[in-house]
């Protein structure tokens, strides 16, 4: 099966979980790390033009999962990790991964955040290896092993 194949059914998958469970995803800390997550694969070459803010706007204003929570608000929170990470990306890393694991104590939380950022990172049909990179250290941030997720 070609990579692009195999991803796009690892998205699916993913998203079919998360929609799943989405009756048990609206806690804050879950909203809060979600938006961290996709600050973060969309930053995640330290670079975010204005073509990529847009298009991860848009798959979050998509995603049945994050329909619990006002759009408006969601925005709001991508774009305030955005602005920590275009600030200084190293430093705003920190701060923004702390947010991610705001969900650590909630396993079922916890990996929906993770399979929200691959969905994300994956949604354009290439999950590179700078997305790779700060999904799996979200996954050591939520204390979930990165190889739970091919990662």
């Amino acid at each position: 099966m070609a990579l692009w194949s195999r991803l796009r059914e690892s998205t699916q998958t993913m998203q079919e979980q998360l929609n799943a469970k989405k009756n048990e995803l609206k806690s804050g800390a879950f909203r809060d790390a979600s938006m961290a997550i996709c600050a973060l694969v969309a930053a995640a070459d330290g670079v975010v033009d204005p073509a990529e803010r847009q298009r991860t706007a848009a798959l979050i204003g998509a995603n049945d999962v994050l329909a619990n929570f006002p759009a408006d608000d969601l925005r709001q929170r991508f774009n305030g990790y955005l602005a920590k990470l275009e600030a200084d990306f190293e430093f705003g890393k920190v701060g923004v991964l702390q947010d991610v694991a705001k969900v650590k104590k909630k396993p079922a939380e916890a990996r929906a955040v993770i399979q929200i950022g691959i969905v994300i990172g994956g949604a354009d049909g290439h999950f590179d290896d700078h997305e790779k990179a700060v999904v799996r250290e979200a996954c050591y941030a939520v204390g979930l092993p990165p190889a739970e997720f091919d990662l």
